[in-house]
């Protein structure tokens, strides 16, 4: 797109205030960082058909953390793209551009909920939604660090800030929305009183006047997870509505508006302008590790720092987005069978917003504070601290297994927000640290290739937390069926222990389940589903530490001649 489009047509007067440029690029990323609300969606899109808990069809938590991570994936790849196309149209162009494919990706994800598609939630929110995301993330970044190349960290983290804290807005829209839009199902009585029995595949049928009716048991326990709290019982599966679809609908119209009033308010300075009274050479050149000196992309791809970031940068996402993708699911897995007056769905939901705004304050902080200590020592604190903090949960887990205090509550909730404080971080200061290395004239194209270790971190994160907690849960419920008599496990399920495989795969057993039958005094396993996940993620950031070690200047001969 040319003309009013063009990167001409907002090139700034020279008296233009720089300080009018961040609330655009914020807005943006405020409504493009919602996708850090994912794990918001998680829980309802495993109970489209059920509603009040999964059914046998509905989607298990591993499929739909996927779509979360086809986003991810699709982000890092056309930002590798966006990069390189925004040096030639502006950021103008780029920001409509995501607006259009963010609001469309919604839409078409309204669809697949609606229809039951999962490749749908996979094409819209995944693919056209996550270029979406590519698009909208590139587009401050470069133009912030051209507006302050006085204060770089302060300016990518302005830039970025926004994308951390997009949850802290989504998270309490999307529960809003849900539950505005939320119809219950059709209640058939308590279950002691309907006629119940389990077919091969394991799945329940209620017996209403001949007829078999499929259904879903909720237990005591389980009732605490609904959307909207009801009687446990017997529920009809396909009827009412999760309340999905409707808030895709809205979110999808919402998110376009915002985004392209902030895109038409893009400028960009003067290929001359510097901020007044600012020389390079008196405050950069004289710091270390920061060159004066610009690298093409091309040579920048040939230089070992490049690819040293890029690991640090994956590994670094690797470990924090595994825990976002799945943040309130994780919450009530740990902590809601402890303490159930605590940890309701809406405590989730609140711990959602608080690691999107420990995220947003990361960003502006450690990337404000890297201009005085440094980017490596910076990310030194990232990797070290980090890892030392992943490897506390698995402990902080087994003590409320034995306690059941709510101390170890508030204990994770410190650790967890300090964790996605340095991932935040991690994202806003790694632009700066690209600039101090390859210098400001390339960053958008070199930052946007950079980005791919973020796709790679978008399929390895949730890989890892979803199957090392399919594999724990298979080895709990394992155990507690164990301690569990045949005979009341068959009266319970409608079936033999023999059946188990099938009764786990249609959603009939679950360790929640389990927790009503087994012996008195059984301790419940759930928190500690995630202890291998998180010692996974300490080993990765401890790879990243000695990684940011070996970060050196990037010698003469790759330097541009001025």
């Amino acid at each position: 797109m040319g003309g009013f489009f063009s990167k001409e047509r907002i090139t700034a007067p020279p008296a233009f205030n720089r300080w009018r440029v961040p609330p655009a690029s914020i807005a943006i990323h405020l409504c493009i960082g919602s996708v850090y609300a994912w794990s918001v969606f998680n829980p309802p899109l495993m109970k489209l058909r059920g509603v009040v808990t999964s059914a046998a069809g509905d989607w298990s938590l591993t499929q739909v953390t996927w779509i979360f991570t086809v986003a991810i994936v699709s982000l890092g790849l056309s930002a590798a793209v966006a990069g390189r196309w925004m040096e030639r149209v502006g950021p103008r162009t780029v920001g409509l551009a995501a607006a259009a494919c963010w609001g469309a990706g919604f839409l078409v994800s309204a669809l697949g909920t609606w229809l039951h598609q999962l490749p749908l939630l996979y094409l819209g929110y995944g693919v056209i939604g996550g270029i979406g995301l590519g698009l909208g993330y590139v587009s401050p970044v470069s133009t912030l660090i051209k507006w302050f190349p006085d204060r770089r960290g302060m300016a990518t983290g302005l830039a970025i800030m926004g994308f951390g804290g997009g949850a802290m807005i989504a998270a309490p829209l999307n529960e809003g929305l849900i539950r505005f839009f939320y119809r219950a199902p059709e209640f058939l009585g308590n279950e002691g009183l309907v006629r119940l029995s389990t077919d091969e595949q394991g799945v329940r049928h209620a017996d209403l006047d001949g007829w078999p009716r499929e259904v879903v048991v909720v237990g005591a326990k389980e009732s605490a997870k609904m959307i909207k709290p009801g009687p446990p019982g017997v529920y009809a599966v396909g009827t009412g509505g999760v309340g999905v679809t409707e808030t895709f609908l809205a979110l999808g119209g919402v998110y376009f508006i915002v985004m392209v009033l902030a895109a038409m308010s893009y400028r960009l300075p003067a290929a001359d302008w510097r901020p007044p009274g600012w020389e390079p050479t008196a405050s950069h050149a004289a710091r270390k590790m920061i060159s004066s000196k610009h690298v093409a992309v091309g040579s920048a791809l040939r230089t070992p720092q490049f690819y040293l970031l890029w690991l640090m940068l994956c590994f670094n996402v690797t470990a924090g987005i595994a825990v976002l993708g799945v943040a309130k699911t994780m919450m009530t897995d740990m902590f809601a069978s402890a303490l159930p007056q605590i940890v309701t769905a809406g405590f989730a939901t609140v711990y959602v917003q608080m690691t999107s705004a420990a995220n947003m304050v990361g960003r502006f902080f450690w990337s404000t504070a890297s201009d005085r200590i440094g980017r490596k020592t910076t990310y030194s604190i990232f990797f070290f601290v980090g890892a030392a903090s992943y490897l506390s949960i698995p402990w902080i887990a087994n003590q409320l297994a034995v306690s059941g205090s709510p101390t170890w509550l508030v204990v994770f909730y410190c650790v967890t927000m300090l964790i996605f404080t340095m991932y935040g971080g991690g994202f806003a200061t790694i632009p700066a640290y690209l600039a101090d290395l390859f210098g400001s004239r390339h960053v958008a194209p070199i930052h946007g290739i950079l980005l791919t270790a973020w796709s790679t971190a978008g399929v390895l994160g949730p890989i890892a937390i979803t199957s090392l907690r399919e594999r724990e849960v298979h080895r709990v419920i394992g155990s507690l069926t164990a301690a569990v008599a045949p005979a009341d496990f068959e009266t319970k399920f409608g079936a033999p222990l023999a059946e188990l495989p099938a009764l786990i795969k249609s959603n009939s057993v679950t360790i929640a389940k389990l927790m009503e039958i087994v012996p008195s005094g059984t301790p419940d396993p759930s928190s500690t589903l995630y202890n291998s996940t998180m010692c996974l993620m300490a080993g990765l950031l401890a790879i990243a530490f000695l990684a940011n070690l070996f970060v050196v200047s990037v010698e003469s001969r790759h330097h541009l001649d001025d």
